[in-house]
């Protein structure tokens, strides 16, 4: 079995998440090739070497020609529904996305039904987890660990207008669990 330790020695965000993956040796291409699945147009991703201070990573950047749409929980689960990624990538998008929405859902005093994703709804969002999700597969990762996550401070401009940071929804704890259910193949 193989475990993913994730370091977040300076937080995490998910385009850092799939340049780490792709450093530790899942495929780009076919990392792409199944997101073409999702999303067949409209983006492209490219992979770059960069050094920050005195480190080299891999950096993914999300180019898309869409005006940044709200999109609901269902529209979210119905692209993944229909794109047929494998079912283990499948069901670790959907679970991320309900999660996410469960957390909205919950400080926004509203059913999951009605959450609308701003910034997670728009295409780089939903690229860079489903991309992470279909890397995990490719390395054949089963359980997930994290150092404590460096949330960071002070106050960010949202669609909701400016909140602190965290936002609320990303500090919110809903269903924490030790590891994602995934389906046998």
């Amino acid at each position: 079995m193989k475990l993913c330790y994730l370091d977040c020695f300076s937080g995490i965000s998910g385009d850092m998440l799939l340049g780490a993956l792709l450093d530790a040796g899942a495929d780009g291409e076919r990392v792409q090739a199944e997101l073409a699945k999702l999303l067949p147009s409209g983006w492209s991703l490219s992979v770059a070497r960069v050094k920050r201070g005195p480190l080299v990573a891999t950096q993914v950047t999300a180019h898309v020609r869409e005006t940044h749409p709200h999109r609901g929980l269902k529209e979210i689960l119905d692209l993944i529904a229909r794109a047929e990624l494998t079912p283990r990538a499948a069901v670790r998008a959907s679970e991320i996305f309900q999660r996410l929405a469960e957390a909205e859902a919950r400080v926004h005093g509203v059913p999951v039904e009605k959450v609308h994703f701003h910034e997670v709804g728009a295409v780089d969002s939903i690229l860079d987890i489903a991309g992470a999700c279909v890397a995990f597969e490719l390395l054949g990762i089963e359980q997930f660990a994290c150092s404590a996550l460096n949330l960071g401070g002070g106050r960010v401009q949202t669609a909701h207008g400016v909140l602190p940071v965290p936002a609320p929804a990303t500090a919110a704890p809903v269903g924490v669990t030790s590891s994602l259910s995934i389906p046998d193949e």
